[in-house]
């Protein structure tokens, strides 16, 4: 691995091809990727690629050009759109005087730029270690050397590539262990959620789709929100209510319990099978949710081959069968779109809206109480004294719409969901309160 430079890195970018034009979406993405890691991009080649040459991928003509191009750009940095085997990259680095990193090498970089957490940045370092340990077996010729041989340096005979590689390995296996303790440590979470019977929903879409702004406008919070991508690595999980404005969820006022919303790091086409395992963690969010929060980029030309995309990554993780809301983002960049909720029979429900702006919130609000089954009861409820407790998590929870105190006790006006009336009147009576489940019920 190499020490990031601190000054701007200028980038000769390689979309590599078969047959026909190059695809004007995947270059821009991947310049996109470029820009996020913190390059500038200097020149873009497309390499036309039939048989792909077992040396260096591309062919000699155009090794020559890429070389030509280099210089006149002044770039000092190759990024190959393509995975690149040990020693094509060696070989295109000898050659090219210049570092060279393939796809899979960049997204580990801007994976380990955002990486916040403890947990995060512990996942990103092994996945780059477990890519390093490939490029051990070919890339480094010089570490062939046996120790010994010369006054002070007599050794066992072991090559300083095979040290690097027992490094590597203990390395490897400490940082294992530290995440399965976290991973210990977040599956206790994650029942303790369940234990508390509250719905688990999970946002999930294309990097740069406007998950983070979403998950801020529902929620208050200020989780990293930026027109990049790869800006969410971390998890960030919040409980939310379905029926008020972000400032009551982010005080601890939902009423009626809610749901657990959580942020979870974009997807993209071709993620390096080293992050997939090593955020397995994190992933797991999505993967243990109740619902999926789809967020799409409803101005993305291309938001239906986005949609198939993230559907395919989550089959990958066992999170293809989970149910979905199609949440169709920034609609404030198309002209005549309005929010609205589409409910196209058996298929997935759409939301139209924009969380930049907060148009469409409400509706959206709407959709996941429908999508969750969750119901409310509203009514008047009589307490006693010896009944306090009870009285207290209602305003816990939020419940309380208005309460007048007499010498009988409490009479309180409550709003909550069916499943916390259940739970809370079951702990204070032995069974459900009738009375209020009696009364009338409204959808969220």
């Amino acid at each position: 691995m190499f020490e990031r430079s601190k000054k701007g890195e200028h980038a000769l970018l390689i979309q590599p091809h078969s047959g026909g034009a190059p695809e004007e979406d995947l270059l821009e993405e991947f310049a996109d990727l470029a820009r996020s890691a913190g390059a500038s991009v200097a020149a873009v080649l497309t390499a036309r690629i039939d048989r792909p040459n077992a040396a260096i991928l591309i062919g000699s003509g155009k090794l020559e050009e890429v070389k030509a191009a280099a210089e006149a750009s002044g770039a000092d940095l190759i990024l190959v759109n393509h995975p690149l085997s040990p020693g094509q990259e060696r070989n295109l680095e000898r050659a090219l005087q210049r570092r060279v990193v393939d796809r899979t090498g960049l997204i580990l970089d801007i994976f380990s730029q955002r990486a916040r957490s403890a947990e995060g940045k512990l996942q990103v370092e092994l996945a780059q270690l477990k890519h390093m340990a490939t490029r051990l077996v070919r890339g480094w010729t010089h570490l062939e050397r046996q120790r010994g041989g010369s006054i002070g340096l007599r050794g066992p005979g072991e090559t300083q590539l095979e040290t690097d590689r027992r490094l590597l390995q203990k390395r490897l296996e400490q940082l294992q262990k530290r995440l399965d303790k976290v991973e210990v440590q977040r599956t206790q979470m994650r029942r303790a959620r369940v234990r508390s019977e509250l719905p688990r929903v999970a946002l999930v879409g294309y990097t740069n789709a406007g998950k983070s702004t979403l998950f801020n406008a529902l929620t208050g919070a200020d989780a990293y929100a930026a027109d990049q991508l790869f800006a969410t690595l971390d998890p960030t999980v919040r409980r939310i209510s379905l029926a008020s404005s972000p400032e009551s969820a982010k005080a601890g006022s939902a009423p009626g319990g809610g749901v657990v919303l959580a942020d979870t790091v974009g997807f993209v086409r071709d993620l390096p099978h080293e992050l997939v395992a090593a955020f397995r963690s994190t992933l797991s969010e999505a993967r243990e949710a109740d619902l999926l929060l789809h967020v799409i980029d409803a101005a993305d030309p291309l938001r239906d081959e986005r949609i198939a995309q993230v559907d395919a990554v989550l089959a990958e993780i066992g999170a293809g069968d989970l149910p979905q809301l199609l949440v169709f983002n920034k609609i404030d960049r198309l002209d005549g779109v309005a929010p609205r909720i589409d409910r196209p029979g058996e298929e997935r429900h759409r939301v139209w809206l924009s969380a930049r702006t907060g148009e469409g919130l409400a509706m959206l609000r709407e959709a996941l109480g429908e999508a969750l089954r969750l119901r409310r009861v509203q009514g008047g409820l009589r307490i006693a004294p010896r009944d306090a407790r009870l009285r207290a998590r209602l305003h816990e929870l939020g419940a309380v719409r208005a309460e007048q105190a007499d010498e009988h006790g409490w009479w309180v006006e409550v709003d909550l969901a069916v499943a916390d009336a259940q739970r809370l009147f079951a702990q204070a009576h032995g069974e459900p309160l009738r009375p209020l489940l009696e009364t009338a019920e409204t959808p969220t």
